[in-house]
């Protein structure tokens, strides 16, 4: 192999790899929350999650290598265009044909990896996980009750318990409350001073409670009542199956299938499905083919733009391709198109795009020429060169003479914070900006199928991705420090402007103070525009996805959440409501039962039904109709029944019931506090937003812990490229996202208070880069 051949491919794969991991980086970040959470759910080993992470990898693959392909050509054609290499390489007597045969064997290594991928690995990859997911819906739930929560995860059963008490190998619970909601009609109410509880089998929890009763009324004659009371009794309480266990995108049989299975069921009722996937599992990996026959020449004539057009380029024809893919498949699955045409129609028409392209290149033609003209008329920012050397040198030049630059040395800002800034802003706004082009490309490739699906106008794609984009650039940022910070300051090693500065009597600490105070600005915007804009947005988007999806008007109450806790005041009785339904919009309850007991004990004291109950503005006291009220003390109880009546002492108002269930990123800081203070009064379990509310702060802050973490790995890098620097930035990135999504899972079932949870990650890397930094010669 020529030497030559042996650049161009260096050029392109290097650039292919790093593609290869940011679009795998951006497509597994979107479910790495919910699979490490699901992890710590059940109790998984670290094995556990390095085999869902594996496993989830292929299908990944799937989509990415074609881009990494394609961003590999244009990105290293492009950088060799705009160094003017291109043109001495054809001056010397290559053709096109040459440029086309060197990227070939990047593409053809891609395809075949692809396919490898597609027909082997992951079916394979797609088997495990379906195995897995049953495998974890059949173990152990990791399980801790939480104290004054309604929990209705048990079989049959809601439970309430008002202080838990740690103790060893069993919990501790004091003033218990469980329904029996076999019938919810009519519940049975167990009530106990205290309990012990054990994990008796994988799917059961022991009870052993003390000092209780049990009230249980008879289906259709409520004048019928047992009481039971005991001093102690065991009580089993079973917990339900995990539900909704998902692993990946790809956990549907069809995916999982071998290619000979997936062959024969093609042939046989209902095949179109089956034909589709077959088709799809060749068509994916042969787009790296047609990929480069349309990435070769704009990436040769790209003389002027650089990286930067090479990049704009991998964009819009990823895009395009991806659009015409999945419309295609759409109306495939339609009936509108054949599986073959449909699956293929993107791969036909960039072959002979490509085709075209290359014959006009071959030939002279004026298409490419006028592409090749517009690229040129985009100006590119360029910073001042002087004939005796570069921008550093003059600026340096003009600093004070030593004596007084001695005195000077810490004033802040100088021209040199200025300098350091500029190339960290720029890299910064590029990054960002390329990350939330390419996750909203991706979001948008998601939704095609649903948008053609559902006849969605494009205007409300377009305002859904607009309200997407805030949430994404908030998400982004960090990682934008992060890259920007390494690129920048790993340019100024390779370039011994390092060496420069330090030699005027400049230490790395003072270095680092303008990328420090620009991400501390950085972390204060991002707190503030989450506190004021961002959750508008997020609630406008999340109504657009459901006009997207083609699902109803989504309701913003709880309708579920039929177990409720009073209003408690001092010297008052405890009360608890359980409902079959209520209406907001008259603030009426149908079947009401309300439960009130001494709250020292838990015992019950009165208990009231009533077929209706409808709030009276006049009297603002709720109105109860066609009910009864028995009185209870200790195994004795009165009964009466009333047509319609009323109870002073009741002072929950309908605004009480009235929970709305937000997210917490629709709302901000302060409104998601009062929300949590409400719904605990309430009894819900309030444990997943504590985390997201401790983690408004947490995670701004990260801004700041990447550039310091950033600053020392950029100067270890030596004289690698900025492409290295992306690498590790990835890497970085991808291990405290990881550490975050472990953390907040832990803190979300319980695990860890949820203060810790949300900090814990900030502290851990922040105390490595500071480590790091510490150590790094100044």
């Amino acid at each position: 192999m020529r030497i030559l051949t042996r650049y161009i491919l260096g050029e392109i794969l290097s650039h292919t790899l790093i593609g290869c991991a940011v679009f795998t980086f951006i497509l597994f970040m979107r479910d790495l929350n919910h699979i490490l959470e699901m992890v710590v759910r059940n109790s998984s080993t670290f094995l556990n999650v390095a085999e869902i992470f594996l496993f989830t990898l292929p299908n990944t693959f799937k989509v990415t290598i074609p881009m990494a392909v394609l961003v590999g050509i244009l990105l290293g054609l492009s950088r060799l265009a705009a160094d003017s290499e291109i043109i001495a390489m054809r001056a010397s007597g290559l053709g096109i044909g040459y440029f086309v045969r060197v990227a070939s064997v990047v593409a053809i290594g891609g395809t075949l990896l692809g396919l490898v991928n597609s027909i082997y690995i992951a079916p394979r990859a797609n088997r495990a996980i379906l195995d897995m997911q049953q495998e974890l819906e059949t173990s152990q739930a990791s399980y801790e009750i939480q104290p004054r929560v309604f929990y209705e995860d048990f079989r049959n059963a809601v439970l309430y318990v008002q202080n838990v008490r740690g103790g060893t190998g069993a919990s501790n619970w004091d003033q218990v409350f469980m329904a029996d909601v076999t019938d919810p009609g009519n519940p049975i109410i167990t009530t106990a001073t205290s309990a012990t509880v054990v994990n008796d089998s994988p799917q059961e929890l022991l009870m052993r409670l003390r000092d209780g009763s049990r009230h249980e009324t008879v289906a259709g004659q409520p004048e019928q009542y047992n009481i039971s009371t005991f001093e102690k009794t065991d009580l089993p309480l079973a917990i339900s199956p995990q539900s909704e266990m998902h692993l990946g995108r790809m956990d549907t049989a069809i995916y999982a299938m071998p290619m000979d299975a997936l062959v024969e069921r093609a042939h046989g009722p209902d095949g179109r499905r089956f034909l589709l996937e077959l088709h799809t599992r060749l068509s994916y990996p042969v787009a790296c083919l047609v990929l480069m026959l349309v990435g070769v020449p704009l990436g040769v004539i790209s003389r002027r733009g650089g990286k930067s057009s090479g990049l704009v380029f991998t964009v819009l024809l990823v895009l395009l391709y991806y659009i015409l893919s999945y419309t295609g498949i759409a109306l495939s699955r339609q009936g509108k198109l054949s599986p073959f045409l449909g699956v293929w129609m993107a791969n036909l028409l960039f072959a002979a795009v490509g085709s075209f392209l290359l014959w006009e290149m071959a030939s002279g033609g004026r298409v490419l020429n006028a592409i090749a003209s517009l690229l040129s008329r985009t100006p590119q920012p360029r910073l001042p060169v002087k004939a005796n050397g570069t921008h550093l040198t003059e600026l340096l030049e003009k600093f004070q003479p030593r004596s007084v630059r001695i005195v000077s040395r810490g004033l802040f800002p100088r021209l040199l914070d200025a300098y350091v800034v500029r190339e960290f802003f720029g890299m910064f706004l590029l990054v960002l900006a390329s990350f939330v082009m390419l996750m909203l490309v991706f979001t948008f490739f998601e939704l095609i199928g649903d948008i053609v699906r559902n006849h969605v106008a494009l205007v409300t794609v377009g305002d859904y991705l607009f309200n997407l984009m805030p949430s994404m650039v908030y998400a982004i940022t960090p990682l934008a420090v992060l890259i920007a910070a390494l690129v920048t300051f790993g340019v100024l090693n390779r370039n011994s402007e390092i060496v420069a500065m330090k030699a005027t009597g400049i230490s790395l600490y003072r270095l680092v103070i303008p990328i420090v105070s620009i991400s501390a600005i950085l972390a204060i915007a991002l707190f503030l525009f989450d506190d004021y804009y961002l959750p508008a947005a997020n609630r406008r988007q999340e109504a657009l996805r459901s006009t997207i999806k083609g699902r109803p008007p989504q309701t913003f109450l709880h309708p579920e959440e039929k177990w409720i806790f009073g209003q408690s005041r001092p010297g008052e009785q405890g009360r608890i409501f359980y409902y079959q339904f209520f209406d907001a919009d008259d603030n009426a309850f149908a079947n009401l039962s309300i439960f009130e007991f001494n709250p020292s004990t838990f015992a019950l004291s009165r208990r009231i039904f009533a077929s209706r109950a409808i709030w009276d503005e006049r009297t603002e006291t709720w109105r109860f109709n066609n009910g009864w009220v028995r009185n209870i003390d200790g195994n004795n109880s009165v009964y009466s029944e009333f047509k319609s009546t009323s109870f002073s002492e009741i002072h929950e108002d309908p605004g009480y019931f009235k929970k709305e269930n937000l997210q917490s990123q629709e709302m901000n800081f302060s409104q998601l506090d009062s929300y949590i203070r409400d719904l605990r009064q309430s009894g819900f379990d309030t444990m997943r937003l504590r985390v997201a509310l401790w983690h408004k702060l947490a995670y701004p802050l990260i801004a700041v812990v990447m550039a310091v973490l950033a600053i020392p790995f950029a100067l270890s890098m030596g004289r690698r490229g900025s492409l290295t620097g992306i690498a590790v930035a990835i890497s970085v990135a991808l291990a405290y996202w990881v550490v975050d999504g472990l953390f907040g899972a832990m803190g979300n079932v319980n695990y860890l208070p949820a203060a810790l949870a949300a900090w814990s990650p900030d502290v851990l890397f922040g105390l490595t880069g500071g480590y790091l930094l510490l150590r790094t010669p100044t």
